[in-house]
């Protein structure tokens, strides 16, 4: 059985399910069904710290727009009907076209015992390597470089490294907005020891970027020159550790050879950067022992991700600066449980417990242990190879769980042609609506964060415990619990008959120690027979942790790799050639996260507090692009490829460089009327490792021709239909809504099917084009519209504000602006405390001059921390103009 739920009014110690650093939560829930949330401080990877994300939490636990009950064609059943049906469909289309007629997509949102149920339902008993995960499109590529270099996926460090280190070198990773723990933790480590060197390798201006010593601007997808270029010189300058390199390692010869014609000047001109700036990168590696390589997805999601990885652990292997405190490259990951996933082999050319697929004694190892009828000798199809797989037809069975592919792998629109295409689609997710599950033919309502049991891993190979706090709502059931239910129905029930989480994670413990004498990194058999008592109280462990001989916090300090020498491999690599640019996109598209949201926002768009700092899709654009393309700033703005075409507002930023464009990953048909970036994105992948290029399509824009702009709040859901560009996002006491659209309309029509009311008050300028509506009811203000021939110049935040207060009279809020005596808050930056920039700026001309002086007047950033270099380059120049792209989006509220 699931674990029961807390009692009220108990704290509950679990694990935060956004992002990889793994953070520890204090979960008290209340008897009104609220939550009340704070970071654990006994939890080694935060000690009580909480991004913005994380502090919100309890604002995402509602039951709110939950999948509650099973359906089947669009009808309510019982879950012994669907069972019966998806056990029936798999095993008839198995039974007629084989197993790789059908597959498993899944995610790092699952639990690692729901992991492990799916990879040996698959691996074992259907018999197929059809199951991947929604993590190849996140760290696939750092797995294929360790693979590589170190024989097994094996993280050498710990958290630990990064704040011991003397010099960091962040590549392709925003962390501030994306691991805002993890940079706290960095950040505070400076803060004691101001010597430590930052620097920050990244195509793009970021709230990283400004904690850097050094930022290196290259062009995108040239990291392998830079460190390429870095090997040559550290073998020039004699800063190789040639014991480590002859008692522990091979392949050095082919790599330096391969790495030496890089000079610095041809590096330069590889990398559009500096010559004195990678001079100055060199020399800081080459004199610092204690140096870090911490890297994300500007690495891995690249054509040449998995050289990319090779080239940065080359220079790591040279130094021996590995294994030992303060040294090592670090793959940070992207989700909660993309690790754990890694772990049991979720992705399609793994098996679990780290063994390989085309290991013929790993084989055996897995299928004695299973005893299953139907081992797997060859990798499966990888994500993007599979949903063309599935959009060609050689896939008639597909069953995703937990995540959401139509808005998330490239070439979107595709992905979507092919979900509607599949004969037989299952999805089991926890809300109702999704532009996945919107073509499911059985849907399964899974176990939300708060009600699942299980644990996850990190990004330093930390075990926690997720657990169960909230009863499970309607009729939702654990994810492990349906795959056991539906193998058990396609005739292998024994193999499946675990009684709870804690038997699932025994038995794949007890896998990890199988014939494993330190011959796999992997090994938690130290945990295998745990009763579910002991299971329950698991605190957070690293791993290895075997049965027998010493647990160890790093690998590789005195060799010990995983490859058949027993020695770490060099991997000499290229940089490859640029594709030429074509004339009709002559922009590089670059796609990632914002501060406060996730993925595509099924959880986080549940928060007003998250959707106020940034309401609104859009594209950093620079401004001489941005002129030269008629781009007028908050405009809207059509970002075009050879694969669709979305609309977004514009940020026109220096942040980005001339040539590129920025767009975030998170809003759906669901929150947007067309902002689905992932429909842009080329579906090139990398060669080795098969992970996606999130961040290098080509693109054009063009400006949108707006007959208006408006802007509506209402306490109930706003109608969207017949608009060109909406953009939906929660306020505290309701909705609200960014629109535009090509055609003129009649303002007061239009503001009365938004909000759904004919009983409205307001002004109308036909001389100036503007119109202002509300709604109130009995004075208190249930809606409002705006409507501009321009970006609407109201406050967000005081419209926002008023919504559902008894107002005294409708020119409270047609102003849409506070009187004189309450300034404008302006622009969100601090979405824990409601700081806005102007609050900011005016504190700071009255003399609270540094963040923490900030912090003292307004609390902003003294909560999660996230917005505290957001409020540093506020104060570079002690003006709100420099913060002005900001100023450009709008806020929800």
């Amino acid at each position: 059985m699931d674990a029961a739920p807390a009692a009220a009014c108990r704290a509950v110690k679990t694990t935060c399910p956004y992002c990889g650093v793994g953070c520890g939560v204090l979960a008290t829930p209340a008897p009104d069904g609220s939550v009340d949330i704070a970071g654990d401080t006994t939890h080694p990877a935060n000690f009580g710290r909480l991004c913005s994300k994380g502090s919100a939490l309890g604002e995402t636990v509602s039951f709110e727009d939950r999948l509650l009950y099973p359906e089947v064609y669009g009808k309510r059943t019982t879950w012994g009907v669907a069972l019966d049906l998806v056990a029936r469909a798999f095993s008839e289309t198995v039974a007629e076209f084989g197993p790789d007629s059908v597959a498993l997509y899944v995610s790092g949102q699952l639990l690692t015992e729901d992991y492990y149920a799916a990879n040996k339902l698959m691996k074992g008993y259907v018999g197929t390597a059809n199951i991947d995960t929604n993590s190849r499109l996140c760290m696939a590529s750092s797995v294929a470089g360790h693979r590589r270099a170190f024989g097994t996926d094996t993280v050498p460090g710990t958290y630990e490294d990064l704040e011991a280190a003397d010099l960091l070198v962040a590549v392709g990773s925003n962390m501030a907005w994306c691991h805002p723990v993890v940079f706290q933790r960095i950040a505070a480590a400076k803060a004691a020891r101001p010597s430590m060197k930052i620097v920050v390798v990244d195509p793009r201006e970021t709230a990283t970027t400004v904690a850097a010593d050094l930022h290196l601007k290259l062009k995108p997808d040239t990291d392998v020159a830079l460190f390429a270029g870095l090997l040559a010189h550290l073998e020039a300058a004699r800063a190789g550790n040639a014991a480590y390199v002859g008692d522990f390692t091979e392949g050095a010869d082919a790599a330096l050879a391969a790495a030496r014609p890089w000079t610095v000047a041809s590096v330069a001109e590889a990398t559009g950067l500096v010559e004195a700036d990678i001079a100055a990168f060199y020399a800081m590696v080459a004199g610092t022992d204690r140096t870090v390589t911490l890297y994300s997805q500007g690495v891995n999601q690249s054509a040449s991700g998995t050289d990319k990885v090779n080239a940065i652990i080359n220079t790591h292997l040279y130094t021996g600066r590995i294994g030992r405190e303060g040294t090592g490259p670090f793959s940070i990951t992207g989700q909660p449980n993309a690790m754990g996933g890694r772990e049991v082999g979720g992705l399609a050319n793994m098996l679990a417990c780290h063994m390989e697929i085309e290991n013929p004694d790993h084989r055996d190892i897995v299928q004695g242990f299973w005893a299953s009828p139907a081992m797997v000798d060859k990798p499966g199809l990888k994500a993007v190879d599979l949903f063309e797989a599935i959009h060609s037809g050689r896939i008639k069975a597909l069953w995703v769980m937990a995540t959401n592919p139509a808005d998330s792998l490239p070439d979107a629109g595709r992905v979507e042609e092919a979900l509607r295409k599949v004969p037989f689609l299952v999805v089991s997710d926890v809300v109702a609506n999704t532009d996945t599950l919107r073509h499911a033919h059985v849907k399964l309502p899974a176990a939300a964060w708060g009600e699942k049991d299980g644990t996850v891993t990190n990004s330093e190979r930390r075990i926690s415990r997720q657990r169960a706090f909230l009863p499970l709502p309607g009729e939702a059931m654990a994810d492990w619990k349906i795959i056991a239910e539906v193998a058990a129905r396609m005739g292998w029930a024994d193999a499946f008959a675990w009684d709870g989480p804690a038997a699932v994670f025994d038995e794949y413990a007890r896998l990890s120690g199988t014939a494993n004498d330190d011959t796999r990194d992997f090994d938690i058999s130290g945990l295998a027979g745990l009763s579910a008592v002991a299971y329950g109280a698991m605190a957070p462990v690293q791993w290895p942790v075997p049965a027998s001989g010493a647990p160890r916090t790093r690998f590789f300090a005195n060799g010990g790799f995983y490859t058949p020498s027993r020695r770490g491999r060099f991997v000499a690599v290229e940089q490859k050639a640029a594709a030429e640019t074509p004339r009709r996109y002559p922009f590089r598209l670059n796609t990632g996260r914002v501060r406060d949201q996730w993925h595509t926002m099924t959880r986080t768009g549940r928060s007003q507090r998250l959707s106020s700092h940034i309401g609104e899709p859009f594209v950093e654009i620079h401004p001489a692009d941005a002129a030269a393309h008629g781009i007028e700033p908050a405009s809207l703005v059509r970002v075009m490829s050879p694969r669709g075409r979305i609309l977004v507002r514009a940020l026109v930023t220096d942040r980005v460089a001339e040539g590129t464009l920025f767009v975030p990953m998170h809003w759906t048909d669901q929150t947007s009327a067309n902002a689905r970036v992932d429909r842009l994105v080329d579906p090139v992948v990398d060669a080795v490792s098969g992970q996606p290029a999130l961040k290098s399509s080509f693109a054009r824009v063009e400006p949108f021709a707006a007959a208006f702009y408006g802007y509506a709040v209402s306490t109930r859901p706003i109608r969207t239909e017949r608009l060109a560009y909406w953009a939906a996002a929660r306020l505290a006491a309701g909705h609200a809504l960014e629109f535009a659209d090509a055609d003129p309309c009649d303002p007061r029509a239009l503001a009365e099917r938004l909000l759904g009311t004919k009983d409205l008050v307001g002004a109308l300028d036909r001389t100036a084009g503007t119109a202002r509506f509300a709604a109130l009811v009995d004075g208190e203000l249930v809606g409002a519209a705006f409507f501009a021939p321009r970006p609407v110049a109201v406050s967000r935040a005081y419209v926002a504000g008023l919504l559902g207060e008894r107002l005294p009279s409708s020119a409270a809020i047609l102003a849409g602006r506070p009187g004189a005596d309450q300034p404008d808050p302006g622009p969100i930056i601090c979405s824990c405390f409601k700081v806005g920039a102007n609050q900011i700026a005016a504190a700071a001309v009255d003399g609270a001059g540094t963040v923490a002086a900030i912090g003292d007047v307004l609390q902003a950033g003294t909560n999660c921390g996230s917005c505290r270099n957001e409020i540093a380059r506020i104060l570079s120049s002690m003006s709100v103009e420099a913060d002005e792209p900001e100023r450009q989006l709008a806020p929800a509220g």
